[in-house]
């Protein structure tokens, strides 16, 4: 009797691949990126593996520009703050060689600062109806600089007051005053018609004429130019001098006696 024989078991056409073991991640990372589209099965889903470095990153045709525009930023930043840090220096340095120019200047020349006396006065017309008339000697003494001359430039003007009312005004004469020089300078001062002197200080200053103290106070605004040896010049500045004297007389030629003198000049805090 024949033996009966049962059918086999079809085998599949592909056997899938085995399961990666544990590192199949560092595995699919460089494992490189293939098509699989051939074998895809209608209404199958599949998770693909790609490596990070495969990966392109474009952006949307609608967001290209603005990328574009966020990628050069960060240089056109740089490119900026080397520019103000290149300005910055430059500008420190440049400070810094002012400043030892300065000082070098002041090491050679050691310049001081004039002194101003008023010598003498001779008035008339201060209580008359006429206007006042001043004649003022003023003593320029540049004795104290050796390297250092003093250019007086014209357009200074002198004023003599009492008790805040203007006197008497006077133009100060150009001249230069050389190193180690003394100069005296004689200036004619005109008031004007009808002095703004109220009843009481007119009466005060009839009682000081008489007790031989009258006090009176003597501004000089002077265009100054600083001659430093025989190159160097500054430039040209207004120097302020203020003098407080006081008269014996208001009739005539009287002697000065200087309760002070003092000067500025800002523009050259340095030199004074």
């Amino acid at each position: 009797m024949a033996d009966r024989v049962h059918p086999a078991p079809l085998l599949p056409l592909s056997t899938p691949p085995a399961p990666p073991p544990d590192n199949s991640d560092a595995a699919a990372e460089n494992t490189p990126l293939r098509s699989t589209t051939a074998a895809a099965a209608p209404g199958a889903s599949y998770i693909v593996h790609v490596p990070k470095d495969q990966v392109l990153r474009v952006p949307p045709p609608d967001r290209a520009r603005r990328y574009r525009k966020l990628a050069a930023r960060p240089a056109r930043r740089r490119m900026l703050r080397r520019a103000c840090c290149g300005a910055c220096c430059a500008l420190l340095l440049l400070l810094l060689l002012a400043a030892a120019f300065v000082g070098a200047v002041y090491l050679a020349f050691r310049p001081r600062a004039p002194s101003f006396s008023v010598t003498s006065l001779s008035v008339a017309g201060l209580l008359d109806a006429s206007p006042a008339r001043l004649d003022a000697a003023v003593r320029a003494d540049n004795g104290a600089n050796r390297k250092v001359g003093v250019d007086y430039r014209a357009g200074g003007e002198v004023r003599v007051s009492y008790s805040g009312v203007l006197l008497a005004t006077g133009r100060w004469p150009a001249f230069y005053q050389p190193p180690r020089n003394v100069t005296l300078i004689s200036m004619p001062l005109t008031g004007r018609d009808g002095l703004a002197l109220t009843d009481d200080q007119r009466a005060r200053l009839a009682e000081q004429a008489a007790a031989g103290a009258v006090p009176l106070t003597v501004e000089a605004r002077v265009p100054v130019r600083v001659r430093l040896g025989k190159v160097l010049r500054t430039w040209t500045v207004d120097v302020w001098a203020r003098c407080q004297v006081t008269v014996d007389r208001i009739d005539g030629e009287t002697t000065a006696a200087n309760r002070g003198c003092t000067v500025k000049a800002k523009p050259l805090w340095w030199w004074w």
